[in-house]
């Protein structure tokens, strides 16, 4: 294998079009995670315009490009997927066949370590390291939204028909229903980064968007459009009054879904699956394979799933003094969390204190 690593603004077109070309074939090739948004270039190279460090490594068999990987690097060498803490979907984009050696894939990348949290399947150099995998479910659209909603109806038959009548009494109460598949008005988005940073208040977690380089990267990525990949600003409207939105990205293939919030005057009405159901009908009729829901537990992606993806957590490292650090300093703490989610006896109770945490700070702010 020949590896080299480039700055983002290296990459030549032609590897460009190169790597899109290896993400289209993807559903072709019986890996239609590579297809995921969240592995092409546009997002790579909008992470490294906030961040330092970000590289990405190609590698060519017989001269031609056959996989890529992009990463950001510490100046001691520890990697980490590339957007580590707001991407959905990493590892190697390569073509069919295509098998490597993690450790010898480290060194060419001048690196000791590389860590994830949501690795596609089927990275099985990778995945022989991973700490623990996890369900990442989705909804699969390729047969047409009316199919999709048979499934829905045939495994969940009283949310389906609650969420459907919620949306008649929505109009009822507050006017026409309205939904905008790609919204392109920059203030809706402002308007949902404000709900979703007040539901993170709310319910104690950390606030994605009190970093900067988070904020301007959604931003960036609101203005990307191409055939292959577009940040997609969907919104609910009552009225003329937007109640719930949800900013995602979508490859040619794949929709994935990334930050939904709505405004909580409205929760009776249950905006959310609402929307979540409109995003299924138009990405349907885009093309659209699946929408990936993401990582995580929620009884909202129980509800709307067809089925469930596999990501794994962890790191592949080289015998060496940084790596052995950085695996002492997380290693706990990142079992600690995953102990919590995935026992309810512990995730109930710490979620409720983080929520009577949240709702103290909001008051004292007030």
């Amino acid at each position: 294998m020949d590896i080299t690593v480039h700055r983002p603004g290296e990459l030549t077109a032609a590897d460009r079009l190169a790597w899109t070309a290896l993400q289209s074939k993807a559903h072709l090739n019986s890996s239609p995670e590579l297809a995921n948004p969240f592995l092409s270039p546009e997002f790579a190279l909008a992470v490294g315009h906030w961040r330092h460090g970000v590289r990405i490594a190609v590698v060519r068999e017989d001269g031609e490009p056959a996989a890529f990987l992009a990463f950001q690097r510490s100046i001691t060498g520890v990697g980490r997927a590339i957007g580590l803490g707001v991407s959905d979907c990493q590892g190697v984009v390569h073509r069919p066949g295509f098998t490597w050696d993690a450790r010898e894939l480290l060194r060419a990348c001048g690196l000791v370590m590389y860590e994830f949290d949501h690795l596609a399947g089927g990275q099985e150099p990778f995945e022989a390291s991973a700490s623990g995998s996890f369900a990442s479910p989705v909804m699969d659209v390729d047969q047409g939204y009316e199919t999709y909603l048979g499934q829905l109806r045939d495994q969940s038959p009283k949310f389906t028909r609650t969420t459907l009548a919620k949306e008649r009494k929505l109009g009822r109460d507050h006017g026409t229903v309205r939904y905008v598949h790609d919204e392109r008005d920059p203030e809706v988005l402002r308007i949902l980064m404000e709900w979703k940073s007040a539901q993170y208040r709310r319910t104690g977690r950390s606030d994605r968007f009190a970093h900067a380089w988070i904020s301007q990267l959604v931003r960036q990525l609101f203005h990307s459009r191409s055939d292959q990949f577009a940040g997609v600003l969907s919104v609910l409207y009552a009225g003329d009054v937007p109640i719930a939105a949800h900013f995602g990205l979508r490859s040619e293939r794949v929709f994935a879904c990334w930050f939904p919030a709505y405004d909580p005057a409205f929760s009776k009405y249950s905006p959310g699956l609402i929307l979540h159901l409109r995003m299924a009908e138009a990405a349907a009729a885009d093309g659209i394979a699946y929408l990936d829901l993401g990582r995580g537990q929620k009884e909202y992606k129980d509800s709307l799933k067809t089925r469930e993806l596999t990501v794994s957590e962890g790191w592949v490292a080289l015998r060496h003094p940084a790596a052995i650090g950085h695996r002492v300093r997380h290693a706990p703490v990142r079992a600690l969390r995953n102990t919590v989610l995935s026992r309810p006896e512990f995730f109930e109770p710490a979620d409720k204190l983080l929520k009577r945490m949240g709702r103290i700070r909001s008051r004292k702010k007030e």
